[in-house]
């Protein structure tokens, strides 16, 4: 196993250490405050981030997006921790048990890799409330469950895909072979067969669980993506995290498109592929993040599901570059139809 990162049990200046297991490195914690403009709020966040961390230009970046806006916005402090690739489960379960009684509250939980730790750790911490996201299997009634209609968005952009493809046939890279990601290929495939019935999705997924190496590998995404050129696709769309930026520079090479995920991602990708990038599918982790936060600074919290659809505007699709302005009008008609019911996105 690689570096695991842990948190220390020791509280340094009033903020959680982390220590690097595996290594002699230790670095502070990444324990931040808002602006002093902000009003000031007791909230301390405690935030754990999936593999990939910030930095990822995707998922995780969108999460740290959220916090920032509760930091500026509400005044709230916060403490960020992350995974690494290979971790045992136990890390996860550590990483929050330690947030909980070194004071943070609420904990959030950034993916459905953390459902058995949190549904753990939350049962010990029943004073302390959590929140995951991408997952409603851990349930309790200190755990809010962020979850997304991300066959909805998908779907959208698989539209864009088939009526941009001038060789009938695209791509599908999904990052690691889980029932979450296959509600991205789900929606994907469907609305490119709605646009055009006789288009072409080859589809492939980098890692098989317990491996989730998959979201965060981009030599594994580029060679993917790569086939899948060579094979005629023309536009690729990845639901791979951090490995996405492989298939950016896969298309990038092929002088072909490519589709971005959870982020605008023609605004985080390296500049170096930006250009390739028509559009992605937004996935507002951000503002699950934010409204959660918000809820709880108001004593608000309520346990359960919350679901962020196109309804809520909670997943949906980018326009930034101008590349898909000209079907942009066939993209908001099957979006009507999706929140209307008349369209229902398959899930698998």
């Amino acid at each position: 196993m690689s570096r695991v990162t842990r948190l220390a049990t020791a509280v340094l200046a009033g903020a959680l250490v982390l220590t690097a297991c595996g290594g002699n490195d230790a670095t502070e914690p990444k324990s931040t405050t808002s602006g002093s403009s902000a009003p000031k709020s007791d909230l301390k966040i405690g935030l754990a981030y999936d593999i990939g961390g910030r930095g990822d230009q995707s998922f995780n970046d969108a999460a740290a997006a959220g916090l920032e806006k509760a930091k500026s916005e509400l005044g709230v402090t916060a403490n960020e921790a992350e995974a690494t690739a290979g971790e045992a489960a136990s890390a996860k379960e550590e990483r929050l048990r330690l947030l909980a009684q070194n004071g943070f509250n609420p904990v959030i939980a950034v993916g459905f890799a953390y459902s058995a730790a949190t549904a753990k750790v939350a049962k010990e911490f029943p004073d302390t409330q959590f929140a995951i996201i991408d997952d409603a299997g851990a349930v309790g009634p200190n755990i809010a469950n962020l979850t997304f209609a991300e066959h909805e968005g998908s779907f959208l952009v698989g539209v864009a895909a088939a009526l941009k493809s001038k060789t009938g046939s695209i791509g599908f890279v999904g990052g690691v072979d889980v029932p979450l990601i296959h509600k991205f290929e789900a929606g994907y495939t469907a609305g490119a067969k709605a646009a055009k019935p006789d288009i072409k999705v080859a589809v492939k997924y980098l890692t098989q669980p317990p491996d989730f190496g998959g979201f965060n590998d981009p030599a594994k995404g580029k060679t993917a993506a790569e086939g899948m050129y060579q094979g005629g696709a023309d536009v690729v769309y990845q639901a791979a995290g951090g490995s996405g930026g492989g298939v950016f520079e896969a298309a990038k090479a092929a002088n072909a498109m490519a589709i971005g995920v959870d982020s605008d991602q023609a605004l985080t990708a390296a500049p170096a592929v930006k250009d390739v990038i028509i559009t992605s599918m937004l996935k507002k982790v951000d503002v699950a993040v934010f409204d959660f936060i918000k809820s709880v600074n108001e004593k608000a919290f309520k346990a359960g599901e919350i679901v962020y659809d196109l309804k809520k505007n909670g997943v949906g699709y980018s326009t930034t570059g101008g590349k898909i302005d000209d079907i942009k009008a066939q993209l908001e008609d099957y979006k009507a139809k999706i929140i209307s019911g008349e369209i229902t996105v398959p899930q698998k």
